[in-house]
Formats: structure tokens, sequence, C-alpha cells
């Protein structure tokens, strides 16, 4: 067999390289050993490393011809969700209204009214006493 370079080898598997530079997956040895590439990194997450390998194997299910590949990894836990801000819902008060109606339509419950009463204490002295034209936050 005739040798492998390393510039083969990291084209061969060039996305899964890609795909630990998105993770964040880091990289703590990459050389040519005989005929296989030697891969070795370390990843944040459990799940970080099994796409990883998910990606080698698609590029190659049988990998281990060429390439020896370690990737452990520093948590089981899945890497947090980033939060995203909650939508902000503002409700204009018309005739009518009264704060279990307007908790009723917006959670399905009109004992939430409470939850409205507390987003707009600035604004509402009395849960009983809103007026039309008022713009109440949702929350």
């Amino acid at each position: 067999m005739a040798a492998v370079t390393m510039e083969q080898m990291k084209l061969k598997y060039r996305s899964a390289l890609d795909l630990m530079s998105t993770l964040k997956v880091q990289l703590k040895n990459l050389h040519v050993q005989g005929d296989k590439m030697v891969l070795r990194a370390v990843a944040k997450t459990k799940d970080d490393a099994n796409k990883v390998w998910d990606q080698i194997k698609r590029i190659d299910k049988n990998f281990a011809s060429d390439l020896m590949a370690e990737i452990s990894y520093l948590s089981e836990k899945p890497a947090p969700k980033p939060q995203t801000a909650p939508t902000l819902r503002i409700h204009k008060v018309v005739a009518g209204d009264t704060l279990s109606k307007i908790a009723k339509k917006y959670y399905g419950k009109a004992g939430d009214y409470m939850k409205i009463f507390e987003a707009n204490k600035d604004k509402l002295k009395d849960p009983d006493k809103i007026f039309p034209g008022q713009d109440l936050i949702i929350p």
C-alpha cells in the first residue's frame, strides 16, 4: 500500500474536521502514523463527541482501516440551549374586559388573572379596576 500523506487524510476527513471546529472540539493531536491518521480530541459534551463520530462514519464506514481516533469529552450533559427572550405581548383593554377574561384568552384559565395583575402593578392598583385604552403586559 502506498504511503498516506497528512494532506490526503485531511482532505478525506475534511467534513469531520470542520464539524470539530464548529463544535469547538479541541484537537489535541493529529498526525500520520504508518498508513493511518491518528486523531486525539476533547469535546465539551458526549453529544458533541457522538456528532463527530457520526460524521466520521458517514465519510467511511470502514474508517478503522485508515483512521485511529480517540475523542473524549468533559461532560455527559448536553450543552445548554441558549435562552430566548420571552415574547412580550401587549393587550389593549376594551370595554367589557376583565383581567379574568384576558387571562382566559391568553392562558386558557381565567384564574390566572393575577399573573397579568402582577406584571402590571405599575399601572394597576386593583385587579378589578381596569379601563379601556390601557395597554397591559401579558407575561
